[in-house]
Order: structure tokens, then sequence, then C-alpha cells
């Protein structure tokens, strides 16, 4: 905090930025406020209900569902570290948003959204070890493994995207102070900069492909060990049910993996800021869909306990 108030002390003469937000649509604010209030508290409600029923159900609580409920608790943190304030701005039209509280809720929602790319990946892993080699599940994915990849998650996360967000902040802001964002992204922030940003693009570049590229290749290897097992089942009805499991998580992920590379997957950070914005909000609007598909396998868990 005390590196982004030392405003002088990398030459930043901006103390507060004002979001854009989708200035096309603005007239219609009050539908488009209701919409994402209402997609917003479904995605809450969906994954508190996850933590609490995984908590509450003894026969829950096993690595994938700790897995799940891990995820669940950064998918509350992520989605409100820019929602809320995006609803300021359909509702009343406060676009302003101090220089600090800028970079903080950039780190906050980076940082969020790469551990939660690499735990994505960690379940994959569980999601493979529990189809393809069911009998050594208990000794691989045990309580220590588990709280040790969900730290390693964590910890990879918090010092890669420390590194970016502190570089990023000690660039020069002379204005203008207009953010073409609905949110404190990097791109957006690194386009108003008035310093040489080549290599901060460039470190952006780097550590934001091998997050996003290194979790999507083993998830792309996980989800292939699958089908082949899936396929070799003797039964077409068990066929027939995991396919349609897979094929759902496999359309979240696409959506989550593509938004995600498209706006952050490129040497230049300042291309496409116009569709990058749009981008984003496909990512959130991915969020219900995915608490959905969670909560529905955990209630069918619950039946099938029973």
């Amino acid at each position: 905090l005390q590196r982004l108030t030392n405003f002088s002390g990398n030459g930043t003469s901006v103390q507060e930025f004002t979001l854009e937000g989708f200035p096309v649509v603005q007239h219609v604010g009050k539908v488009l406020f209701m919409v994402h209030l209402l997609a917003y508290l479904a995605s809450l409600t969906g994954n508190v209900v996850i933590v609490t029923i995984t908590c509450a159900d003894s026969r829950l609580q096993t690595p994938m569902y700790f897995f799940l409920s891990i995820f669940s608790i950064g998918e509350c943190c992520f989605t409100s570290s820019v929602i809320p304030k995006l609803l300021v701005i359909f509702l009343l039209g406060r676009q302003t948003i101090s220089f600090p509280a800028c970079f903080i809720q950039a780190f906050v929602f980076i940082f969020l959204g790469a551990a939660g790319f690499l735990l994505m990946a960690v379940m994959s892993v569980d999601l493979y070890v529990a189809i393809c080699k069911p009998l050594h599940y208990p000794t691989i994915m045990n309580l220590r493994t588990s709280l040790l990849l969900v730290a390693a998650c964590i910890a990879l996360g918090l010092t890669l995207i420390t590194v970016l967000v502190v570089k990023v902040s000690q660039l020069s802001f002379c204005g203008p102070h207009v953010i073409p964002h609905f949110f404190c992204d990097l791109g957006p922030l690194i386009h108003l900069s008035c310093s040489d940003t080549r290599s901060v693009e460039m470190l952006v570049f780097v550590l934001t492909s091998c997050i996003l590229l290194a979790s999507l290749i083993i998830t792309i290897i996980a989800y292939s060990n699958i089908v082949v097992t899936i396929v070799c089942l003797p039964s077409a009805k068990e066929r027939r049910k995991a396919f349609s499991t897979c094929s759902s998580h496999l359309i979240v992920l696409s959506l989550m993996y593509g938004s995600c590379v498209f706006i952050y997957v490129k040497p230049k950070q300042t291309n496409r800021l116009e569709s990058n914005r749009g981008a984003a909000l496909v990512n959130h609007s991915g969020d219900p869909a995915q608490v959905h598909q969670a909560l529905r396998e955990t209630m069918c868990r619950i039946k099938i306990s029973r």
C-alpha cells in the first residue's frame, strides 16, 4: 500500500481513475444492474451452499469436494472483487476509483484468477486419478497431499501476481485517467501509462502465458486420459453418464480458458482493449453456470450416498 500511495515516488500525477464501463448501453443501466445483481447473488448463494453442504456432510469430505469448496470460496472472492463496483456504475453512475483501490482490485482479481486456474488443473488431475487409478486414489490423494496442492496454488499465484502488479504500479501515470474497462485490469492500466511499457508488457505476457497454458495443458492431458478410460467402459449407460458430466465440465472450462487466453496471452497488452471488455464479461457470465453444475453434482452425490 505504501508503494501505491507514493504518487510522487513513481512520477504519477493521477490520483484516481475513471472506469468507462459500457457507455454504449449506459442508458439501460438499471436493467443491467438487475441482471448482474441476480447473477451475482445466484453465484454467491450457490457457492455458499456448496461449501456449507461439503462441510456439513461427512460423506462429501473427500479430496474432490475439498478442492471444490476451496474453489467455491475463491469464486466468491473473485466475483466480489469486480461485480459490486460494476453494480454501482450501472445504478448510480459512480465510475471513479482511487489509485490505491484500483491496484488493489487488480491484484485481488488477477491473483484469485491465477490461483483458480492452477486449482482447476489440480482438480482435473484429481478427477483423472479417481477415474483412471481408482485403487490408488486413497493413497495418492490423501489429506496431506490435498493441502499441499492447494497451498502450492495459492503461493505460486501470490508470488507471480505480486511481481506483476508491483511492476505495473511503478509505471508513471500522467493522464488521461479514463480506463476503457469496467474494472481495473493490467492491460488498460498499462495503456494509460506514459512510461516505456515494453518490458512490463513482456513480463505480463510471459507470466500469464505460463499460468494459463500450463494449467490448460495439464487439464487437456487429464481429460484426454479420462475420455480414453470412459470409452473403455463396458456399459453404454455408464459411458453416457460419464460423457454427460465431462462435456458440461469442458464447456465451462472452454469458456473460461478461451476468454482469458484471448485477453492475456498476447505480447502487446494494449491491443484489443474493446474486445477484451466483452471477453471479460463472458468470463464472469460463466460463473453462475459453473456454480450450477457443481451444485447439481454435489446434490446428486448426496442422493447416491443415501
